[in-house]
């Protein structure tokens, strides 16, 4: 009888053959793994939105005259030097012809009267949100913008001098026509936008003792005597506007200007005003907001 020996593979066959295995499944996971990569950067760059709203915002300080006018403090006019603060931002969209405007403002005076015995001290905060329509022209150089705004302020005059009611409060909202127009061309090859702001208030409410009438009597006794007093145009003509130029150094856009901000009114037998007229200069950033939607 003759017996038949079984023949196995050699080993160098089988360890051949389980590192090819072993490389392809690599090779499986390698391709898997780029694979889900391209697909997650795909989707993150398809769920990236840049939006069409282009901010700009100016910060800038102001510094200038300031003739103060108080008559339920004294009848005398006080001019000195304002410090002010303006954060001016405007929201543009470009599929669309309407914008928004937000300014906040800050300011603090120091002011004496003619003979130089009695000094006043003024601070007021002023916020406005404006609506605005826009024209775009020659090829958008040319940006004009008219609406209307809703602005308030809040303040107050401390005179040094008096002893009874040495301060006076402020207080007013308006509703306010708005309109601004800016230009952009070049100049020795460098980029400038020359820039004009007015705003008018029309009408709106304000706060003001009536004349004779003590805070005392107003806020502790609760004797009220026409303390909110309605204003319009005639009894309060004021006006705010901005004159400025936008300007690049470096990497950094620049604004510079003029400021003239006409405030007065003539209510409860008593007559106020503050003017200033000021040197403004800031800094301009301009930018578009970018949607990440995880």
């Amino acid at each position: 009888a003759c017996a038949v020996a079984s023949v196995s593979p050699p080993a160098a066959i089988l360890g051949f053959v389980s590192l090819i295995s072993s490389a392809m499944t690599t090779c499986r996971v390698f391709i898997a793994a780029a694979a889900l990569l391209y697909s997650t950067a795909s989707r993150a760059q398809s769920d990236t939105i840049t939006s069409d709203k282009v901010i700009t915002n100016a910060r800038m300080a102001a510094i200038g005259s300031a003739d103060i006018l108080d008559t339920y403090l004294s009848p005398e006019k006080y001019k000195g030097v304002e410090l002010r603060y303006i954060s001016h931002t405007t929201r543009d969209s470009e599929r669309s012809r309407w914008s928004r405007r937000i300014t906040h403002q800050g300011s603090i005076s120091y002011a004496d009267n003619r003979s130089g015995n009695g000094a006043e001290m003024a601070g007021a905060y002023f916020f406005q949100y404006a609506w605005l329509y826009n024209w775009r022209l020659s090829g958008n150089r040319l940006n004009l913008k008219a609406g209307a705004a809703a602005d308030a302020t809040i303040g107050f005059i401390y005179n040094t001098r008096n002893g009874n009611n040495p301060a006076q409060a402020r207080a007013m909202v308006n509703i306010t026509p708005t309109g601004s127009a800016d230009y952009r061309f070049t100049l020795a090859g460098r980029p400038f936008t020359a820039r004009y702001e007015l705003n008018i208030p029309l009408c709106g409410l304000m706060f003001s003792p009536n004349y004779g009438q003590s805070y005392y009597e107003i806020f502790s006794r609760g004797n009220y005597d026409r303390n909110i007093v309605p204003t319009t145009f005639v009894c309060s003509p004021s006006v705010r506007q901005m004159l400025s130029l936008d300007f690049t150094i470096g990497r950094t856009t620049l604004r510079a200007g003029y400021l003239c901000d006409i405030q007065q009114a003539r209510v409860n037998n008593l007559k106020s005003h503050i003017y200033t007229h000021a040197f403004m200069i800031g800094v301009v950033r301009r930018f578009k907001l970018i949607k990440i939607h995880p």
